[in-house]
């Protein structure tokens, strides 16, 4: 298996309630990577899980950005 890439696994362990950041976003009247950016201020009051699942959510984004560039 030489040159075969480790990872992505981890994406999936990462995930413990799927849908429930987005969920929480709509309930705002936001979108995902709005409430995340919301979420993360400074002086933000949001539950640490939340605060943990913007953090995710933002480093997903990314990732989904980079690989849309690259087409």
């Amino acid at each position: 298996m030489a040159g075969k890439k480790k990872g992505g696994k981890w994406i999936k362990k990462a995930i413990k309630r799927p849908g429930a950041f987005k969920k929480k976003a709509k309930k705002a009247g936001m979108s995902t990577s709005a409430y995340s950016t919301k979420v993360l201020k400074k002086g933000s009051k949001a539950s640490t899980r939340t605060k943990r699942q913007a953090a995710l959510a933002k480093t997903l984004g990314k990732m989904r950005k980079k690989k849309r560039k690259k087409k």
